[in-house]
């Protein structure tokens, strides 16, 4: 087994970070059609169980919109909305984008400094081709180091001076 030092590992995550999006492994995102009540938006993001937004396309796939938990929670929680109106009186209609093309990096610093945890992913046409996540680009760099992160400790900061069992 070959451990790998912090400088190491250090110097392999830029290149990493390089790749383009489309080495990310992906979920579908939740998707709804223009006209879709809210209500029904948000029973779609309750079936989804990962979901926390809801993008909007058109019949030819294209990008609409975007209803955020943000959304929700800023607009329709703890208020009177009529949850049947729909969802285009409450979706962002130019969110942030990437393209498949996009480097891994670029994602990143989108989600941070624009403080999103989902980004749509669309096409030179601005039809959908998927929705990348924190935890997707988490996932991607922790399988980058599998030997690393399974044989670290409970408490990383904790270094054991003999080695555990019989």
């Amino acid at each position: 087994m070959t451990e790998l030092t912090e400088r190491e590992v250090a110097e392999r995550v830029p290149s990493l970070t390089d790749e383009k999006l489309n080495v990310l492994s992906r979920r579908e995102p939740v998707s709804v059609a223009p006209g879709t009540s809210l209500a029904e938006c948000l029973r779609a993001i309750q079936r989804s169980g990962v979901g926390d937004s809801v993008t909007v396309v058109d019949s030819t796939g294209r990008l609409a919109g975007v209803l955020t938990e943000r959304d929700i929670f800023g607009r329709l929680i703890g208020t009177d909305a009529d949850l049947s109106q729909p969802v285009e009186t409450v979706m962002n209609t130019s969110p942030h984008t990437l393209r498949l093309e996009s480097t891994v990096h670029e994602a990143m610093e989108l989600m941070q400094t624009g403080r999103y945890r989902n980004v749509p992913i669309i096409d030179e046409d601005g039809v959908l081709a998927g929705i990348v996540r924190e935890q997707d680009i988490l996932k991607y760099l922790a399988e980058a180091f599998p030997e690393e992160l399974l044989n670290l400790p409970p408490r990383p900061h904790q270094r054991m001076t003999e080695s555990e069992g019989a």
